[in-house]
């Protein structure tokens, strides 16, 4: 099946989101074929007058543990080179896993991206800027905040809840703290930031949304729709009553373990 731009702007339309920040998942490959690519998918939502955000992680920037913390996974995200490469919000380097549509949204013109060395997000569209600014090492998922602020939506393009970001965010509000991990700044000093843990247990939260989540198809691939605020919300309050909800199929995961545990301690 071939997906076009209308295709994808009728979606929009069709399903109120045109003008709305929507914080996008995404496998462009579920749609089937899509004319255009995923500059095609991009451009639908923008000429909608939407705000797109996306995740776009560059792991490879992440240095040794500088300290050794409790609860902090050490053992699983060490195993790392020392390196003194440095993270720019201008590079167009962002992980494979991230997608065609995020490492597209990287390499437009006008583009934001944010500071954080590993978790970057990046943006395109009339709130971008608003965005992206209020990101920093510590505040990792500001965007998310400054999204719910705006009525944004989330939208889950062909991808299941373990791809969904915003939940580490629910974590952070639950009480969790974040992982922290340490890169090089753009002044090629050593820095502290945080980080999500291990996601592959987020789709066990489905039924805490399932009366919010709405569903459609474009082309073959199935979009899952949520109101940000009340999403995050609601996974946030979901974790707090069962501190397991969250973690993955594997039991001597160790991210999980110690975030069930609240994350590191003492920070």
């Amino acid at each position: 099946m071939l997906v076009t731009k209308d295709d994808i702007s009728k979606a929009i339309k069709e399903n109120g989101l045109s003008g709305k920040v929507v914080c996008v998942h995404s496998s462009l490959s579920s749609f089937g074929k899509v004319d255009g690519g995923a500059d095609a998918v991009i451009n639908a939502f923008l000429e909608e007058g939407c705000t797109l955000l996306a995740p776009s992680f560059s792991y490879d920037y992440v240095l040794p543990h500088a300290e050794i913390i409790e609860q902090n996974s050490f053992e699983e995200n060490n195993q790392v080179e020392l390196h003194t490469r440095v993270y720019r919000s201008s590079t167009d380097e962002i992980s494979s896993d991230m997608g065609a549509i995020p490492r597209a949204m990287v390499n437009r013109p006008g583009r934001y991206r944010g500071i954080h060395a590993i978790n970057s997000f990046v943006a395109l569209g009339p709130e971008a800027e608003e965005l992206i600014s209020c990101q920093t090492f510590e505040d990792i998922y500001a965007p998310y905040k400054k999204a719910m602020e705006k009525g944004g939506v989330i939208i889950m393009i062909g991808v299941g809840l373990t791809k969904m970001t915003a939940i580490h965010y629910a974590e952070q509000l639950s009480g969790r703290e974040l992982f922290i991990r340490w890169a090089l700044d753009e002044n090629g000093n050593q820095a502290r930031l945080r980080e999500g843990s291990c996601s592959e247990g987020f789709e066990r939260l489905a039924p805490v949304t399932s009366g919010m989540e709405r569903q459609i198809t474009v082309g073959n691939s199935l979009w899952r729709i949520f109101p940000i605020k009340e999403a995050v919300s609601a996974y946030a309050e979901a974790i707090r009553n069962d501190s397991g909800i969250t973690h993955c199929a594997n039991p001597d995961c160790i991210q999980c373990n110690d975030m069930e545990k609240g994350g590191p301690v003492g920070q």
